[in-house]
């Protein structure tokens, strides 16, 4: 991990901590639709990033040289209901990964409970498609 993308991290989170993206009343009254300030603070960072592919799509190429590939992702089994499992997660925990971080950096307890939950939730993820992953043979 270089320098430039620590900082990043780190101006990252501080715009998510002075948004009040780590504020758990925040969080709980965007799902309940009394607090919609960040309804804008997401849509934000939705537009900025539209902007930075649609510059990049222009380019064809990303920052590296490299051609860029941005491809449709074809729908999955259990994709709902993954994006459900991890709605509710958000609702509960008043977090998402990206504001759980920020929440460490800020020295809640919260934040360190929560990261440790999406650290469980996707390694039990990977065991469960390592076990129902077709067997695959290898030719040689």
């Amino acid at each position: 991990m270089n320098a430039r993308t620590i900082a990043f991290g780190m101006v990252f989170g501080f715009v998510l901590s002075r948004a009040g993206a780590t504020d758990y009343d925040a969080i709980a009254g965007m799902f309940r639709l009394t607090d919609l300030h960040l309804f804008g603070v997401i849509g934000v960072a939705v537009t900025v990033s539209a902007l930075g592919f649609a510059l990049l799509r222009r380019r064809g190429t990303a920052r590296d040289g490299r051609p860029l590939a941005l491809e449709r992702k074809p729908m999955k089994r259990g994709l709902v209901v993954g994006g459900l499992l991890f709605g509710a997660g958000w609702a509960i925990a008043g977090a998402c990964p990206g504001t759980a971080l920020a929440q460490i950096g800020e020295g809640r307890f919260a934040g360190i409970v929560t990261f440790a939950g999406i650290v469980l939730g996707a390694w039990l993820q990977g065991r469960r498609a390592v076990s129902v992953a077709p067997a695959t043979t290898v030719r040689t």
